[in-house]
C-alpha cells in the first residue's frame, strides 16, 4: 500500500533544499518544478559531499621551516642607559638643576617652533586683521611702508627686569670706551717718554761730541776714558749727574761755527766763513 506524503506548497525539506542550491547555483526555487529538479541532480556531481573542495590546502611543516630560515636576522641595538640611571649618581640638587634645564629647552624649543609657522587663517586675530584690509605678506600701515615681518620675541630665563639687561650693555661698553682711551693715553705718554729719553741721549752725546772737538781746535789734551762693558751705565749716571739743555748744545754748537768754522754734522772745518755759509745747510743736526 502506497501512503502519500502531504507537503505544504510554501515549505520544502533542508535537505532537499540544500541539494538544489547545489545543483541549481542558488536558483529562485519554484514549487512546481521540484520534481524536475530531482532528476536533473541525479545526473550532475554534488558539490555539497565533499567539502574537501572548499578548504584552503594545508601548509606543509617543512616548508614553514624554510621560510622561517630565510628570515633576515634584525639587529639588536645594545640597551640604552635610562635617564634615570644617568641621573641616579647625582646628588638632589644638580638632579632638579639639570631637569629644570632639560625642560626649559624643550619649552623654548616648542616656543620657537611656534613662532617659526605662520598663523593659520582660521584663527581669529588672522580674521579681524583680513577685515580691517591686511593681506598677507604686505606692510602695515596706510602707505604699505610699515613692519612686513612681526615682533621678534627674546626669550630670557633670567630674573632681570626689563631694561635691566640693556643698563648692563651700555655700562659695559661705556667701560670698554674708557679703558681703550686710556690704553691709548698710556701708548702716547709712554711713546712721548721714550722719545723725550731718546732726545736727551741724543742731546748728551752731540755735546760730548762738540766738547771734544772744541778742545782740540783749541789744543787743549782730551783725555779719552778707557772703553768698559758698562759704558752705557757709565753714561747714564753721568747724564744723570750732568744735565745737559738743548741749549748749552746749541751755545756750543754756535761757538764752533763762529769761532773756528767748524761744523759738528758736517765733520769739517771750512777755510773761511763764506765757505761755511755757502757749503754748511745749518747749525742744528735736522739741516743736515
Amino acid at each position: 500500500m502506497r501512503i502519500g506524503l502531504k507537503t505544504e506548497p510554501n515549505r520544502i525539506r533542508p535537505a532537499l533544499a540544500f541539494r538544489l542550491l547545489g545543483c541549481n547555483g542558488f536558483r529562485a526555487f519554484n514549487p512546481s518544478s521540484m520534481a524536475g529538479n530531482e532528476n536533473a541532480c541525479d545526473g550532475e556531481e554534488d558539490y555539497m559531499g565533499d567539502l574537501s573542495l572548499f578548504l584552503p590546502p594545508e601548509v606543509s611543516t617543512s616548508s614553514s621551516s624554510s621560510t622561517s630560515k630565510k628570515k633576515p636576522l634584525v639587529k639588536t641595538q645594545p640597551p640604552q642607559i635610562p635617564k634615570a640611571k644617568k641621573l641616579k649618581g647625582l646628588n638632589w640638587q644638580e638632579r632638579r638643576k639639570l631637569e629644570r634645564e632639560q625642560k626649559q629647552r624643550e619649552e623654548d624649543e616648542r616656543t620657537l617652533a611656534g613662532l617659526e609657522s605662520a598663523i593659520p587663517e582660521s584663527n581669529i586675530g588672522f580674521k579681524m586683521l583680513k577685515n580691517m584690509g591686511y593681506n598677507p605678506g604686505s606692510a602695515l600701515g596706510k602707505g604699505g611702508v610699515g613692519r612686513s615681518e612681526p615682533v621678534g620675541l627674546d626669550i630670557r630665563r633670567s630674573r632681570e627686569g626689563i631694561g635691566t639687561r640693556e643698563e648692563a650693555k651700555r655700562t659695559e661698553r661705556v667701560k670698554e670706551v674708557r679703558q681703550r682711551r686710556n690704553e691709548e693715553e698710556l701708548m702716547e705718554e709712554f711713546g712721548s717718554r721714550k722719545k723725550n729719553q731718546w732726545r736727551n741721549k741724543r742731546i748728551f752725546w752731540d755735546y760730548k761730541k762738540a766738547e771734544g772737538a772744541l778742545a782740540q781746535l783749541e789744543n787743549r789734551e782730551i783725555v779719552e776714558p778707557e772703553k768698559d762693558a758698562n759704558d752705557e751705565e757709565k753714561v747714564e749716571e753721568e747724564q744723570e749727574e750732568e744735565e745737559i739743555t738743548e741749549e748749552d748744545l746749541n751755545d756750543i754748537l754756535m761757538k764752533l761755527r763762529v769761532e773756528h768754522r767748524y761744523c759738528l754734522y758736517c765733520g769739517c772745518q771750512y777755510e773761511s766763513a763764506e765757505a761755511l755759509e755757502v757749503n754748511c745747510p745749518g747749525l742744528y743736526e735736522d739741516d743736515h
